[in-house]
């Protein structure tokens, strides 16, 4: 949405009125009325108040985000609003965070106590594994638990990781039957998360019992890679009495815990955004090769797979494609230049024509889109060659698949 200044303001800098900018104006409502003491600063092209400021209490509102790169001059008004209207100095370093995050677990978690880390694979729960490692040692105790949703050969990856690379102390746990038996028949997204939330408790709660019997006393606290975005989506709307907002995260450990859970929680990285966990992973020496990793959901495959996940072969035919569609990626080198790619298997059919014969057989979707903070994204504009080339590899390879789609919608959600 273009908006423009309707009034000098210290938080658009040099900006003089009648100067426009784009911004990411993404929700459905506005203000009709404003305080007293508050004046309109800018306004959008249909002319919604996109900014207002009381000038003499130095209060300052906006109807955009300006932290999302939809936003290109948004940064330079959040620089103008820090260091010119509130006089913020800039001496916030990552170092900084990573120190004060030590002191915080050494704080908490008392000089006996063994806490539980329940590690995805992704860079997240990593990163906030080996800092909680880095503070209390060998007392914590990890856990990576194969639920049969995960991607190709994904187990195997990432405990030799875990193992070579960083020396994490973990466990694997199959549970594969665990979370399929309980997956099966089950259509609703929704449900499926709250399905595989519950499981992932029921198999710590039964490592953590474990754990008891061999160390003579329970572990006291679980680590989880929560970061900001999570806390943001979770946020209820104010006024509804909601204990987080609606279910965007309802998978996610910031929404979907018991309350019943026996564990206290350590989210070190929570006011984080990924491309800050990804610099405080660096500093850490987690290898750059697994920071620079693409999101992947917590409920895994689960969701990729728009039905039930035990049918049709539904997640070794999304494995197959999903592995193809990101090994091609990698060899045109741009899986660097992509926030997230994926493949999802879709609950219909495609009448084809492969060979000399007619087929009647799946149809995927592939999807990837570009973003620097997790927050907002925008599809990857793929050249056609490179189309055309990873679409005749799905089909002439993986048995079941005759027609591939691509997601090019701009802001849907990008862990699926």
């Amino acid at each position: 949405m273009e908006i423009e200044v309707e009034k000098s303001c210290g938080i658009f800098g040099g900006k003089k009125v009648g100067d426009r900018q784009v911004v990411w104006m993404s929700h459905g409502d506005e203000a009709a009325t404003l305080p007293n003491g508050f004046e309109v600063v800018a306004r959008s092209q249909q002319g919604a108040i996109a900014a207002v400021e009381d000038k003499d209490r130095r209060f300052y509102g906006l109807q955009y985000h300006p932290e999302v790169t939809h936003s290109p001059e948004g940064m330079e008004t959040l620089r103008s609003f820090l260091f010119e209207v509130c006089g913020v100095n800039a001496g916030w370093k990552m170092e900084d965070v990573m120190d004060e995050e030590i002191k915080v677990i050494n704080n908490m978690v008392g000089p006996d106590d063994h806490v539980i880390c329940a590690l995805s694979g992704g860079v997240d729960s990593t990163v906030a594994a080996t800092l909680v490692h880095k503070a209390i040692g060998d007392r914590l105790h990890c856990i990576f638990v194969d639920n049969g949703l995960l991607r190709y050969k994904e187990r195997e990856r990432v405990m030799e990781t875990f193992e070579r690379d960083l020396h994490l102390p973990v466990t694997c746990v199959d549970a594969t039957e665990q979370f399929l038996s309980k997956l099966k028949g089950v259509v609703d997204p929704e449900l499926k998360r709250k399905i595989i939330g519950k499981e992932f408790i029921c198999v710590f709660d039964a490592f953590a019992k474990e754990l008891e019997n061999n160390l003579g006393r329970k572990p006291a606290f679980l680590v989880q890679g929560t970061l900001y975005p999570d806390v943001i989506e979770s946020c209820p709307p104010p006024g509804t009495g909601r204990t987080h907002s609606h279910t965007i995260k309802s998978h996610h450990n910031v929404g979907g815990l018991p309350k019943d859970m026996k564990l206290k929680l350590i989210e070190p990285l929570k006011l984080l955004f990924k491309d800050e966990v990804r610099q405080l992973g660096r500093i850490l020496t987690v290898p750059n090769s697994f920071l620079k990793r693409h999101p992947f959901p917590g409920p895994g495959l689960a969701v990729r797979v728009l039905g039930d996940v035990t049918e049709d072969n539904a997640l070794d035919t999304l494995r197959q494609v999903d592995e193809i569609f990101i090994q091609s990626i990698k060899d045109a080198g741009i899986y660097d230049s992509i926030w997230q790619a994926f493949a999802v298997f879709l609950p219909v059919k495609s009448v084809g024509v492969q060979g000399d014969q007619r087929t009647h057989s799946h149809v995927v979707a592939l999807r990837a889109v570009t973003s620097q903070d997790g927050m907002t994204a925008d599809w990857y504009h793929f050249e056609r060659e490179f189309l055309d080339d990873v679409v005749q590899k799905i089909c002439n390879n993986v048995r079941g698949v005759n027609r591939v789609a691509l997601d090019i919608t701009s802001k849907a959600p990008i862990n699926n």
